[in-house]
């Protein structure tokens, strides 16, 4: 299956010798099975428009879904017109974030500050554990969506929207070692000290990556499943 990555960001260089970008971080949570074509939109690198994969995935990025760069207004048309496709289309953080907002929800930077490292979200039901580093949320999801995950500092940390969009607060792709790496890059900047010593001291505990990897990957293939019996 082709899936077309459009890059909002880009990760932090000291990282990327050891983890990689976001391609490669993505390539690792969803899996074989896929092929990828990355578009650097922030870099106004576009696709021709929603035929140019099966499927899509929206990245994370350091900018506010609010903020006036000049890529933002034609992110989200594309994002719109991909929605009106029907192909599937993933949202994490930024990407969650910008996906509610073209389809008329409200993003805002949030007032009681960030989600960082290992949190429990009720997912359907489940108590999940993944990681966050945001402060920006989702505060009105677009009309029509399911809040499919939440907790109490997150209301809408997961949001369905219709049959073929699936959008995700948290960052599936990041895993203890990436946060712990985030960690040390991060000291004495903007992100409160005790939020960062709290992340690292939760650093030995499981989460649920590799099982969001698969709900995601499973997503995309039955949408394509989907597609090929409607063709």
């Amino acid at each position: 299956m082709h899936l077309g990555l459009l890059q909002c960001g880009a990760t932090p260089e000291a990282l990327d010798p050891v983890h990689g970008s976001y391609p490669a971080l993505y390539g690792r949570l969803l899996g074989t099975g896929f092929e990828w074509t990355t578009w650097r939109v922030f870099d106004d690198e576009w696709p021709d428009g929603p035929g140019d994969a099966e499927g899509w995935l929206v990245s994370g990025s350091r900018h506010g879904a609010y903020e006036d760069h000049a890529w933002i207004a034609p992110l989200e048309a594309l994002l719109r017109d991909i929605a009106a496709s029907g192909r599937p289309l993933v949202g994490i953080c930024f990407g969650h974030q910008i996906v509610a907002q073209a389809l008329g929800g409200r993003v805002e930077k949030f007032g009681g500050g960030w989600s960082i490292g290992r949190r429990a979200y009720e997912i359907d039901g489940e108590t999940w554990h993944l990681n966050a580093w945001h402060q920006d949320q989702v505060v009105v999801p677009p009309s029509g969506a399911r809040t499919f995950a939440a907790n109490d500092f997150t209301l809408h940390a997961g949001l369905a929207i219709g049959e073929n969009i699936l959008t995700l607060q948290p960052h599936p792709e990041f895993s203890p070692d990436y946060i712990a790496d985030m960690i040390a890059s991060r000291e004495g900047g903007k992100e409160p000290q005790h939020l960062l010593d709290a992340a690292r001291d939760a650093l030995p505990l499981e989460v649920d990556n590799g099982r969001m990897g698969r709900r995601l990957a499973e997503f995309f293939r039955e949408k394509a499943r989907d597609a090929k019996e409607d063709a």
